[in-house]
């Protein structure tokens, strides 16, 4: 991970006179998992409309390195469009019509949903269509993956799912992943590093790096140990031993 892909130097936003970004300055390296965690409103989104260059930002500068797709909360599919026909605009640049469809298949197999090609995105359950938009975001060339909170809008055993079928998508597909979430846990699961911002006008406080092969377990100590850190950096006026003592109360119910 020693080419940048993204950097970030001192950028300021805000819309009209509500500062939402203050000196942001930041740096995502090839192959890297990136989260970005931090209070509702904060200017999660913000940075990473920024980085799409969706926004361009009031002062300051984002250079980015290589082509990129994202994934939003609520799935983007299009509804009159099928499972192969929605992954196949993902492959928008292919011309080759065979290349085209076994690329499709093999999506498909990735996301193990054989037998759902025909099928139209209000057949398929919410978890089924956010495989569908995974497949679709990992598709084709693109070398960097935006994913504002993809799976907040799904049931938590479900959420879990999601989680290792992402690490399994980018085992066979690696990308560059920038992902912004409110789930403390999520970040701590997935991320190679956890970026926390502070309330608006959202600076970086610091960051959490995690040295830990992918799937993780939720209660594996350095995942534990993590959202404990992360919970005292984001909410400094709680007491510490109170975020530890509900961790512990956590990892003995899980692990039963």
């Amino acid at each position: 991970m020693s080419d940048k892909m993204i950097c970030v130097q001192n950028v300021n936003h805000s819309y009209g006179s509500v500062d939402v970004l203050k000196n942001v300055n930041l740096d995502i390296y090839q192959g890297e998992f990136l989260a970005i965690v931090g209070p509702s409103g904060c200017g999660k989104t913000t940075l990473l409309n920024l980085i799409s260059e969706y926004e361009k930002p009031v002062s300051g500068n984002i250079k980015r390195n290589g082509a990129l797709r994202m994934v939003y909360q609520q799935d983007g599919l299009f509804p009159w469009l099928t499972v192969t026909e929605n992954i196949g605009l993902g492959l928008r640049h292919l011309k080759n019509k065979t290349e085209k469809m076994h690329q499709i298949e093999e999506a498909i197999q990735l996301i193990g949903l054989q037998g759902f090609e025909n099928h139209y995105p209000h057949q398929l359950s919410g978890g089924m269509r956010q495989r569908v938009e995974l497949a679709r975001a990992l598709s084709g060339e693109s070398d960097i993956l935006l994913m504002d909170e993809p799976f907040s809008a799904l049931d938590y055993l479900t959420r879990l799912k999601m989680r290792n079928e992402l690490v399994r998508f980018l085992k066979e597909r690696p990308r560059t992943v920038v992902l912004v979430t409110h789930d403390i846990e999520e970040a701590a699961q997935l991320a190679d590093r956890i970026i926390p911002l502070t309330t608006r006008p959202a600076t970086i406080i610091s960051e959490k790096k995690i040295h830990l092969e992918k799937p993780r377990a939720l209660t594996h100590p350095e995942v534990v140990e993590a959202v404990h850190q992360l919970l005292i950096t984001l909410n400094p006026e709680n007491d510490a031993s109170r975020h530890k003592s509900m961790l512990n109360e956590f990892t003995a119910e899980e692990s039963r």
